[in-house]
């Protein structure tokens, strides 16, 4: 996948770009029977109140069922088509198994109409495939990997994100994340061999406040430029930097501050965290 950047025809031309959609298999369309309508939720959890904010509009958008858990062992399948999914960053792959079945997944790196798919523990470790993590060579890069068994894929989702197989041990699997956390799943637990594809999506830079509006992002407004009723860092005589330490509306650290659950029962799951003082700082995947 790469870049397409505008001419400066306009202000909100200049320096916008898109994909180019080169993954994508041309002429795709969307199968049907795997759409569902997408409701605005604009923020706001099931009691109405608003829990993210600057969230509302956007363009109206359907639903393609994901099959994350990948459990058709044994049965052979086509990549029909290669597909855009306007949820989510990754695309997404049409698959068409032996049996007459259709399903979309998550299109790993590489992947393009007419490849063989294969699901289950006798899968070939290939790009595409889905194996248990047991049955993975070590040192492998895999993504949309289970948490627990039969879940369904949870983890290294989105587009270019892919994980390391570290070792094994005990029935357990540990894998390195992207952002340098060492985790530990049970081997059982499937994973997807190779990386996310669409990987130059993070490269593309929207230009123009229109562009968000069209995902359902709303303008943002600096605290600074509130009342102090409306934010803690609103009021005071003149343009102010804040005063004090950034926070959120309600008063919390915004910038340093933890947020994780102290006794969160996933804790024991992490051998080592993104921000160790032991083997320093944010550690990324080249």
């Amino acid at each position: 996948m790469g870049i397409r950047v505008y001419k400066p025809t306009s202000a909100g031309r200049r320096n916008a770009s898109v994909n180019d959609f080169s993954e994508l298999t041309p002429g795709w369309k969307p199968e049907k029977n795997l759409l569902v309508p997408q409701k605005k939720k604009a923020g706001r959890n099931n009691q109405g109140k608003i829990t993210s904010r600057h969230r509302g509009g956007g363009h109206k958008q359907m639903y393609r069922i994901i099959d994350f858990r990948r459990l058709k062992d044994g049965i052979v399948a086509k990549v029909d088509s290669v597909q855009y999914d306007p949820i989510r960053s990754a695309n997404i792959a049409l698959l068409k198994y032996a049996d007459g079945e259709k399903s979309y997944v998550i299109a790993s790196q590489g992947m393009a109409a007419g490849d063989s798919i294969e699901n289950g523990p006798d899968a070939a470790p290939t790009s595409g495939n889905c194996l248990p993590l047991k049955n993975i060579p070590l040192d492998s890069t895999v993504c949309c990997i289970e948490m627990r068994p039969g879940q369904g894929a949870a983890m290294c989702r989105s587009a270019g994100s892919g994980a390391k197989l570290k070792a094994r041990d005990a029935g357990w699997a540990q894998l390195e994340l992207p952002s340098g956390e060492v985790r530990r799943v049970p081997a059982a637990c499937r994973a997807v061999i190779g990386r996310v594809g669409n990987a130059d999506h993070m490269n593309v830079v929207i230009g123009k406040a229109g562009r968000s509006r069209w995902m359902g992002i709303r303008p943002h407004v600096r605290g600074t430029a509130m009342n102090p009723i409306d934010h803690p860092h609103g009021g005071g005589e003149g343009r102010t930097k804040g005063g004090r330490h950034p926070v959120s509306p309600q008063g919390k650290s915004a910038k340093g501050g933890a947020t994780r659950q102290r006794r969160k029962p996933s804790n024991s799951a992490i051998v080592r965290r993104r921000k160790s003082r032991r083997y320093g700082q944010l550690k990324l995947h080249k």
